[in-house]
């Protein structure tokens, strides 16, 4: 049974969040160490589905503590701390760079890597759980860019004519994946009450998802990072389109309400 002061309850949610986004890791880090796959697909394995299990706690958390969010994220300020210092050497840890970098460089942690764990942290303080643009971003972040690398790799023989480092098989991938992933999110989140579950909202994650696609697709991604130009076109297209369409909280008050209010707010704050 839960403790009944929101505070414990989420001390002891992001435990669990912690054990269970940590025994993810580590199992990837064994695969990496023994060489049982191939070290850029069990990066990506990794890519996907550590975010993914760590967004599957979040129902956890209590709605009336405002410290829940930040108590959720504790896991990947951590693993931000260690990535850094592995990243420059100050601590050696073969295991994180076998499964974490493409090709066993400590110093690529200090990109990729890092921009994912800052990414899934700021999305976790800034949004929460009533936001879909929370959905949009870790979904095309972790499944969308995850499965768009894997699927490139495999099928990836077509290049696209703007950029010759970026397949049709990998682009429509990224769409799909996580075009799939904010659906399931967006019912699976409907089931606690903190989004919408409509086809408005669908079509809107499909439109968020398309864009995301898109500019992953881009020359741009390649010179900066994947994981820096994903979740960036997700949160702006994202931010736009629910905005427009009312995307926002669900039945459950104690979370912030709706998207709409949460970009006056910004819109009021920036003028």
């Amino acid at each position: 049974m839960w403790p009944e002061s929101p505070l414990l309850r989420d001390a002891g949610a992001a435990v669990l969040t912690a054990g269970a986004a940590m025994a993810a890791l580590r199992f990837w880090e064994e695969v990496g160490n023994r060489a049982l796959l191939d070290q850029k697909l069990c990066r990506k394995l990794v890519h996907i589905s550590v975010g993914l299990i760590y967004f599957l706690m979040w129902p956890l958390f209590s709605a009336d503590d405002v410290y829940a969010p930040f108590l959720a994220s504790l896991v990947i300020v951590l693993n931000i701390i260690k990535v850094t210092l592995i990243g420059l050497g100050v601590v050696k840890d073969d295991g994180v760079v076998n499964s974490m970098t493409r090709n066993g460089d400590h110093r690529e942690l200090l990109r990729g890597p890092l921009y994912y764990a800052c990414a899934v942290t700021l999305t976790t303080i800034i949004f929460w759980r009533t936001s879909p643009i929370s959905i949009a971003v870790i979904c095309n972040l972790c499944a969308g860019d995850g499965v768009a690398d894997i699927a490139g790799r495999r099928f990836g023989h077509k290049k696209l004519p703007y950029n010759p480092d970026k397949s049709y098989a990998g682009t429509i991938a990224m769409f799909t994946a996580g075009f799939l992933a904010s659906i399931l999110y967006m019912c699976y989140f409907h089931l606690f009450g903190f989004v919408e579950q409509t086809w408005i909202m669908v079509a809107a994650f499909g439109i968020t998802s398309l864009a995301a696609a898109i500019v992953e697709s881009l020359p741009v991604s390649t010179l900066l990072d994947d994981n820096l130009t994903a979740p960036i076109a997700s949160l702006l297209v994202g931010g736009l389109v629910f905005y427009y369409v009312g995307g926002g909280g669900g039945a459950t008050g104690g979370d912030r309400s709706s998207i709409s209010a949460m970009a006056e707010m910004v819109f009021a704050g920036s003028s």
